[in-house]
């Protein structure tokens, strides 16, 4: 079959599926293979639920007409979702970067949304098979695109922009995440730009925070671009009016409360500013969009429970949004404040450095209590309290239970401290 029979088969069955726990009717199989399975195996399967094809790559499982026999499972996906990408007159913007990413996506697709049809990479679908299965949910209706791209080592960002094909672009920031993948931060640096790098080879607009210096550096004879700054006026300027906790900015003499707590959010707000800007959405519906996002999914989500006062930013974290997290807290004007944070992933050889410092740096600020946990932190040298693992901490906290006040959670993703909830 080739890839314009494959399209036109999607056109008419066009929701992909590649977990047979989650099949609707007529939708295309992808029997992708991981680690501890193999999608192959499965497709029978997703047939029997209601998949109107499926698509494998062992011909030992092509049954019948409804099995599309492929060299590679996952190639194919991708290569569908590059000729479905050049079919649609969608504008595609890409998006990668350190820390933000997911929430400045959300912001912009809150703003452009008020003037177009748009589609956005769901939760963070944003590797090399969330890319084309973001690509493939765009309609013939979508009018813009705002595709989520992460990474964990070189040359994936550039990969996944030959999919996407971006007409736009912007990097959130360059930081400490991924250290074992990238070897360094200048490594961090490299591959973020990849994206950079891949719209100006070809023409394309980028959008920038023209008060970072390396985008700056980066991006200062290129043309093609439209930045925000707090100074330079030869950009669009926006004003940081404070946040304690909630982000307040004012752009055009227009001030903007937002929900979103910490000055690190302050550029992420400006992304979608200017891009609303770019894009002609009327400044009053970009101020209604901002101040109406509320952020979910253990994102700095605020909430209070049996007397608690909570921040709960469980969903992820590296040592740039540690430390940024714990400035902003130890800011914030709150009674009895106390930090709960754990553990940051995939730093490589730079864990205990990382972990050493996050530790000092929390010993230093002022806060009420202070809470280390995982394997890194409790190898930390530091009079704070330190646990192995989840499991000493609520062992902990079940006999002393945490006193009434404002609290901080943070941690990678694998530390689940989302948990701490439970034990409140």
């Amino acid at each position: 079959m080739t890839m314009k029979q494959l399209h036109e088969l999607f056109l008419e069955h066009p929701v992909i599926c590649t977990d047979t726990r989650k099949i609707t009717k007529n939708c295309l199989f992808f029997a992708l293979k991981g680690p501890n399975f193999n999608g192959n195996a499965f497709a029978k399967d997703a047939l029997e639920k209601g998949a109107a094809y499926a698509v494998i790559d062992e011909e030992e499982y092509n049954a019948s007409g409804q099995y599309i026999l492929c060299q590679n499972v996952l190639d194919t996906l991708q290569e569908l979702a590059l000729y479905h990408r050049k079919q649609s007159k969608a504008r595609i913007i890409g998006l990668t970067g350190s820390n933000g990413k997911t929430t400045t996506k959300e912001l912009i697709n809150a703003v452009l949304s008020k003037t177009y049809r748009t589609i956005a990479t769901q939760g963070n679908l944003n590797n090399h098979i969330g890319v084309p299965l973001t690509l493939l949910s765009i309609t013939k209706d979508t009018e813009i695109a705002i595709v989520e791209m992460g990474a964990n080592h070189k040359k994936e960002i550039a990969f996944l922009s030959n999919i996407a094909q971006p007409d736009f672009g912007y990097i959130t920031n360059f930081g400490k995440a991924h250290l074992e993948g990238f070897g360094s931060v200048e490594g961090v640096i490299e591959g973020k730009s990849e994206l950079y790098d891949h719209l100006m080879t070809h023409d394309k607009y980028i959008f920038m925070n023209a008060d970072d210096p390396i985008q700056a550096e980066k991006l200062g004879s290129y043309v093609k671009k439209m930045g925000f700054s707090t100074e330079d006026h030869q950009y669009y300027n926006i004003q940081y009016m404070g946040a304690n906790p909630y982000v307040v900015l004012e752009a055009e003499g227009t001030r903007m409360e937002t929900q979103l707590i910490g000055k690190y959010n302050f550029p992420n707000c400006c992304a979608a500013i200017v891009m609303g800007k770019y894009f002609n959405v009327p400044l009053e519906d970009i101020k209604a969009a901002l101040e109406a996002y509320a952020p979910q999914n253990n994102r700095s989500q605020i909430m209070e429970k049996n007397g608690h006062h909570i921040i709960l930013d469980a969903y992820n974290a590296n040592p740039t949004s540690m430390r940024a997290a714990l400035e902003n807290f130890n800011l914030m004007e709150a009674s009895n404040k106390v930090l709960i944070i754990g553990d940051m992933f995939e730093l490589g050889q730079t864990a205990t450095e990382e972990h050493q410092a996050i530790a000092d740096l929390a010993a230093g600020l002022d806060f009420n209590s202070v809470y280390l946990v995982g394997e890194n932190f409790f190898g930390t040298t530091t009079t704070l309290n330190t646990y192995r693992s989840f499991d000493n901490l609520k062992q902990h906290l079940a006999k002393n239970p945490l006193p009434k006040g404002t609290l901080l959670i943070k941690g990678s993703r694998g530390m689940a401290l989302e948990r701490v909830l439970e034990l409140l």
